[in-house]
């Protein structure tokens, strides 16, 4: 069992508050990701739960039972980090198995649970290996199998892809999703990556300064993002934020003061058809999409998803139209209407 519930956590390093009072449940198999800009709190979250930090105000349960003031080793956890922390002088199989070496496992079972985690990640053929002899992503398998072997109630993984490149980011991605489904143990993983967090999680919680913006679903955040905080930070390109008001032909903006549309709900119309109309500035080609970078005039920049074939060029005039169900509006409060 894997659930884990952090109960009104707050974390304090003297007079600053990084972490200001949160409320999460994990259910037990989950794969939960923590994402959001650079200081907001969520590798510091992530090293609470493991015990790295200190819990300042709070509780955090593990299946029920309080482990606030319980040390790492008794919350039956375990990190994977960026730094791979192999040791270099040790074979692949010898550093898997080292966590059972020290605490004094029988050679026949720590063998047993080294295979089966090499298996699991495909490292066999380089189990006698040297850490220097294996490129970025084989020796993060090492430091996730190293993970494995100990059996842990939930894995956290704290921006474990960083340090590749990203063809590696992709690949690594896609084993790291496969490891939980064959696992099914719970995963908690921190990353800035908002692709990462949408293709590898049931649920993410998007963290804004040591608060909790919103928790959900990947398609809920991106269909239903409750503020303009999480509706820029989750989506890629980032969805257009525009001042409600004259610059919008529109019959009922709600009282808004912002409105949102995502680049791909952008239709292109002839000028004068739409409910804005904007210049085309840059067209950045990438293959089966192009992305047309428009001045709105008034509204501001705006980028647009379109076929890659477009045949638009700079400078044209051109009308953008959205469907009324694509909008999203936001109040003065920055909260969704």
């Amino acid at each position: 069992m894997g659930a884990i519930t952090l109960e009104a956590v707050e974390k304090w390093f003297d007079d600053l508050q990084v972490i200001k009072g949160v409320d999460l449940q994990i259910e037990d198999g989950e794969f939960v990701v923590f994402v959001g800009p650079s200081g907001c709190g969520k590798s510091t979250l992530l090293r609470m739960i493991g015990g790295l930090e200190e819990i300042s105000r709070g509780r955090l349960l593990i299946d029920g039972e309080d482990k606030t003031a319980d040390p790492p080793s008794k919350r039956g956890l375990t990190m994977v980090f960026q730094s791979y922390a192999l040791y270099p002088h040790m074979s692949v199989r010898d550093n898997m198995g080292f966590s059972l070496k020290t605490a004094g496992r029988p050679k026949a079972e720590i063998t047993e649970k080294v295979d089966a985690a090499a298996s699991v990640l495909k490292l066999e053929p380089y189990l006698d290996r040297r850490p220097k002899a294996l490129s970025g992503g084989q020796r993060q398998r090492v430091a996730i199998g190293r993970s494995i072997v100990r059996d842990p109630t939930a894995f956290l993984f704290d921006e474990p892809l960083s340090n590749l490149d990203a063809a590696l980011r992709v690949e690594m991605r896609y084993e790291i999703a496969k490891l939980h489904q064959s696992l099914g143990r719970t995963m908690i993983y921190v990353t800035h990556d908002q692709v990462e967090a949408m293709t590898l999680a049931d649920r993410i919680v998007v963290l804004e300064f040591g608060v909790i913006a919103q928790v959900g679903t990947p398609r809920e955040l991106y269909e239903n993002p409750a503020n303009l905080f999480v509706a820029e930070f989750i989506g890629s390109p980032k969805m257009n934020i525009m001042d409600a008001g004259t610059g919008l032909r529109l019959d009922d903006q709600r009282g808004a003061a912002k409105v949102g549309i995502r680049p791909e709900h952008l239709d292109i119309v002839d000028e004068g058809q739409g409910i804005f109309d904007a210049t085309v500035d840059v067209l950045e080609y990438l293959g089966a999409d192009t992305f047309l970078i428009v001045d709105g005039g008034h509204l501001g920049q705006v980028t647009v998803r379109t076929d890659g074939d477009t045949e638009l060029k700079p400078g044209q005039r051109i009308g953008l139209n959205a469907a009324n169900d694509r909008l999203h509006f936001f109040g003065s409060d920055g909260l969704a209407i």
